[in-house]
């Protein structure tokens, strides 16, 4: 169970990763969507998980220095937004064990 928990914990931050990106590139040509920032988290969330991503974050690092409060920001709201995934997949987890525990008739 948890190698199939682990497996579809990686599956869903890669989604999201991905969306991420996918908001930022959209975002970067509508006017009230920050694509930078979306661009960022994505590449923050995929550089967990893949190194290509960690490769272009340190590229953008080193070619554009003023950018790195923008960056910081994306890192922590990312980081922010896979804990609160994780938290809540813990409380789902506890809840189907208490509901389990619950159902099971003593002997």
């Amino acid at each position: 169970m948890n190698k199939v928990y682990k497996a579809y914990k990686d599956i869903v931050i890669l989604a999201l990763g991905w969306l991420m990106l996918i908001l930022g590139i959209i975002g970067c040509f509508l006017p009230f969507l920050q694509g930078i920032l979306f661009l960022l988290i994505g590449l923050y969330i995929l550089s967990k998980r893949t190194i290509w991503a960690q490769r272009v974050l340190g590229k953008i690092r080193r070619r554009l220095p003023r950018l790195s409060g923008k960056m910081e920001q994306a890192r922590w709201k990312g980081e922010r937004f896979i804990a609160r995934i994780e938290k809540k997949w813990q409380r789902k987890k506890f809840i189907k064990k208490i509901k389990k525990d619950y159902n099971q008739k003593p002997k």
